[in-house]
């Protein structure tokens, strides 16, 4: 039996003075206290050495055996779990299992039986942490009966009966939710929420919901889950924060399943350094693992691997089969990823993976099982061993509604690929629409921009095969139109959505609020040139924190279905479209002009992006006022061959089909950052940019609201727009100005709700790491992209004087997110913005020839096209949305 002290009834070292046993029983049960409030708190080596101080005091020999018992098995409950955190968790069931071995020597006092059903609840706990839930269900059972009879009966300390109650519901309602038991989990903690709150538990309340919503997120309602995620946030801060670092992990963990991985990579590396201080021994394990999960989806092979051995090897030590199994799976997809690079695979990584998959089906990990087994299908179909392929196919276990997304993706994949080896194109195709249709189903439940265009990350895999195998063919009219039917399908799906009026929490406007106020603190703090470490921590904590409150809102909004080619060619009348698309290091392009469409291979897109890329570094360095004129020519010819390079290989050989006409375009990655006025042939030619053509159908034939006005606002520290706000009202008769002081965020916001056109001059950025933050400089402080996102009534028109806010964060699957395709996506049809930076003078000239043409009757299109054509290099300025 392994126990930190005698049970012996010799005296306490330092000699026999005697002692007052109830004193010794007191301390005892104070230390006990403290104990347990320091280990819940996260702290659990300093919890075991206060335990452990209270049971020396229990070995004295003046203290009466059914006290010393009743105490010590309470603070041997405790150490249990601080040993279990801290070392292996066979340790803490050692002690369990001792102390129920004393316990059983002492027949007849009256807490015999709450202790003995603690030990049971306590030993269930520790087999659950460390995956083995079936074998800990039958130990919580026993104790949530012993508890439920306690209360039915209403003898003796009720509330003290009701904390134990919920306790064990809360953790069998938990094993139940990972054995996805959903009805059993869903009802253990919806009665822990319904009796905690009849009894005053707060803290209990906020751990059910905490656990309720891991049951969501294994049911596959993210939305609910991160819902449930920020009701437990909140409780924590204020009623237990030392629970936060594991509802961190949790978090994380459906993160990834949106497909935000390098939110949950940023949030992991941040929890990871404060779980090691305080030595969380599994939790540190599943935080590594998250993150190399994390890593695998976002591309970090060496990442990925060196997490997940990390939490392996903590995971093998501390006697987590399951959990071990679960992190070697990522172990094992990092090196199929490289073996699929490979001409011919070994087929000892196919070997490994089934010995996996047994591994995982031992543990009843039905799920992970089944990943590791269709791993193996995919390398034996790199392998040419096909009938091996459909063998092992065949065996793999079809999905279930819970099962998670990447799951149902990896299993399409498979089939996809398998069906391609074999010469079945069309079933491949089949796989692929099928599998993205499921992603679509997902995206359609989610709230807030950022979890729409993140799920965007499962799919990739899938649309890269379906494009790759259109391009595959023969260059025709039929595989034109089939490439681009599926690059609508592929890209840029959050503008697919009609938003739908939602209500904006008051603590999302308080958190944006405070986020507001450490922006102005941290850039004050610049200007001063005093320490910014500490503000930049709490500005980044913020804004991540603002975001997750987004994240739980109710759906975005209603998918609109994918362009139809037809429908796109007749609203384009004499127009032409031309949509960027790549795969691997080709190029391509689809035109549509003249009724016809055309695909047209464009050479390399290393090339492109390379000069894409130095085109755009050269504009933010031209920018500046005040150049000098020698930098400024050098500048300027580095660019414009920058420029020539990309007309030559992307414009050039499309001139013949597009002829004069007016330009759409859909870029694609890195092209997002081109500003097209500055390529020749696009030199005085109407030019509108959009994400996607069912994006820009939708705008195009979307009616016009019965509001008007225009709107101008002028943000601080704009010397060339003194006068400029003035100048631009001349050119209409309904225009509103607010500028210095009264270009505060909430008069600006309110100002902005159903205006035909609002015009704002202002200072801005472009926040690559959060894009829903990139923001403008008004009197009071920023205005985020993430407020303008939910104006109730979004402009028709939104000129963007102020540098780079045209710029996009691209995500898989070309989700372009940042404050101009903030304004479009909730509604807004024509955003016209810098792609770089841009200095004063020469954005209030380009915004005064702008509106000079608005004026004359030109359509948005028209007049940024004279605007730019005047000074383009100077100019970069795009039009977004219908033009």
């Amino acid at each position: 039996m392994l126990v930190p002290a005698s049970s012996s009834k010799s005296a306490p070292r330092g000699g026999s003075r005697p002692a007052d046993p109830e004193e010794l029983v007191r301390r005892a049960r104070e230390f006990h206290r403290t104990g347990k409030a320091t280990t819940v708190a996260g702290k659990h080596l300093k919890a075991a050495a206060l335990l452990r101080r209270g049971l020396a005091l229990l070995d004295h020999h003046s203290v009466d055996d059914v006290t010393r018992i009743e105490v010590r098995t309470r603070l041997l409950v405790t150490l249990s779990w601080c040993l279990a955190e801290t070392s292996h968790v066979d340790d803490g069931l050692a002690l369990l299992s001792g102390a129920r071995e004393d316990l059983a020597l002492f027949h007849d006092f009256p807490e015999r039986d709450e202790l003995l059903s603690l030990l049971d609840g306590n030993r269930a706990v520790l087999l659950f942490r460390v995956g083995r839930l079936e074998e800990g269900i039958t130990y919580i059972d026993s104790d949530v009966d012993h508890h439920e009879r306690r209360l039915a009966e209403g003898v003796g300390d009720v509330a003290a009966v009701v904390k134990s109650l919920v306790v064990a519901l809360t953790n069998r309602g938990n094993a139940y939710g990972e054995l996805h038991r959903i009805t059993q989990a869903t009802r253990d903690l919806n009665r822990v929420v319904d009796l905690s709150t009849e009894h005053r538990i707060p803290i209990s309340a906020a751990i059910a919901t905490h656990a309720l919503g891991n049951v969501q997120q294994r049911a596959g309602d993210l939305p609910a889950a991160l819902r449930s995620y920020e009701d437990a946030n909140r409780a924590y801060q204020e009623l237990e924060p030392g629970m936060l670092l594991r509802l961190r992990i949790d978090q994380a963990e459906a993160m990834i399943s949106v497909g935000l991985v390098d939110e949950a990579g940023r949030h992991l590396d941040e929890v990871l350094p404060e779980l090691r201080k305080q030595r969380v021994g599994q939790d540190i394990a599943e935080a590594e693992l998250f993150r190399a999960a994390a890593a695998l989806l976002d591309g970090e092979l060496p990442m990925a691997k060196r997490m997940a051995n990390s939490a392996q090897r903590k995971l093998i030590r501390r006697g987590s089969p399951a959990w071990a199994a679960v992190a070697g799976l990522i172990v094992l997809r990092v090196d199929v990823l490289r073996a699929l690079d490979t001409a011919r695979p070994s087929a000892r990584v196919v070997d490994r993976a089934l010995e996996l998959a047994e591994r995982l089906s031992a543990q009843k990990l039905r799920d992970q099982a089944a990943v590791a087994q269709a791993l193996a299908v995919r390398v034996e179909v790199r392998r040419g061993n096909l009938d091996r392929a459909a063998e092992l196919l065949r065996n793999v276990p079809g999905t279930r509604r819970t099962s998670p997304i990447d799951r149902r993706m990896l299993l399409r994949l498979c089939r996809a690929e398998l069906a391609l080896a074999t010469g079945n194109r069309r079933a491949a195709l089949a796989q692929a629409k099928a599998g993205l249709a499921e992603l679509g189903r997902l995206r359609d439940q989610m709230g807030g921009l950022e979890l729409v265009s993140g799920t965007a990350l499962h799919g990739r895999e899938l649309g890269e095969l379906a494009v790759r195998l259109v391009l595959d063919g023969t260059g025709s009219a039929v595989d034109a139109k089939r490439l681009f039917t599926w690059l609508e399908r592929t890209r840029a799906q959050m503008y697919r959505y009609e938003p739908v009026a939602s209500t904006v929490d008051a603590e999302l406007v308080d958190s944006i609020a405070e986020v507001r106020q450490l922006s102005r603190a941290l850039l004050r703090a610049r200007l001063d040139g005093n320490p910014t470490a500490r503000l930049e921590a709490r500005y980044a904590t913020s804004q991540r924190d603002a975001m997750r409150l987004g994240w739980s809102a109710s759906p975005w909004g209603k998918a609109r279905p994918v362009a139809d080619i037809k429908e796109v060619s007749a609203e384009l009348g004499d127009r032409a479209m031309i949509s960027f698309a790549s795969s691997g290091d080709a190029m391509v392009a689809v035109v549509i002009a003249g009724g016809r469409v055309r695909m047209v291979r464009l050479g390399s897109a290393a090339e492109a992006t390379e000069a894409a890329l130095k085109l755009h570094a050269d504009l933010n360095a031209l920018a500046p006022d005040y150049l000098p004129a020698p930098l400024a020519e050098v500048i300027s010819i580095s660019a414009r061959r920058q420029a020539d390079r990309l007309d030559r290989q992307l414009l050039q050989p499309l001139a013949e089909f597009v002829g004069d006409r007016e330009l759409v375009i859909v870029p694609t990655g890195p092209l997002y950052v081109v500003p097209w006025g500055v390529l020749a042939l696009c030199k005085s030619r109407p030019t509108i940019v959009v994400p996607s053509a069912t994006a820009w159908l939708a705008t195009s034939q979307a009616g016009v609201d019965s509001a008007g006005g225009v709107l101008l606002v002028r943000g601080p520290g704009l010397q060339a727009a003194e006068g400029e706000i003035g100048k631009l009202a001349g050119y209409h008769v309904d225009a509103t100005a607010l500028g210095g002081e009264a270009a505060r965020v909430g008069t600006v916001l309110e100002a902005l709700d159903g205006v035909t056109l609002a015009h704002i001059a202002a200072h801005g950025e472009h926040e690559p790491e959060n894009a829903l933050f990139s923001r403008l400089e008004l009197a009071d402080g920023a205005l985020f992209a993430h407020e303008v996102g939910r104006v109730r009534r979004p402009p028709r028109q939104v000129v963007l004087a102020a540098c780079e806010l045209a710029l996009n964060r691209i995500r898989p699957g070309d989700e372009a997110l940042g404050f101009a395709g903030a304004m479009l996506a909730s509604g807004a049809h024509t955003v016209i913005a810098a792609s770089s930076r841009v200095g004063d003078e020469p954005a209030a000239a380009a915004m005064g020839d702008y509106h000079r043409g608005l004026a004359s009757g030109a359509s948005p299109a028209v007049a940024l096209a004279d605007a730019i054509a005047i000074d383009p290099l100077r100019r970069p300025f795009v039009c977004l949305g219908s033009g």
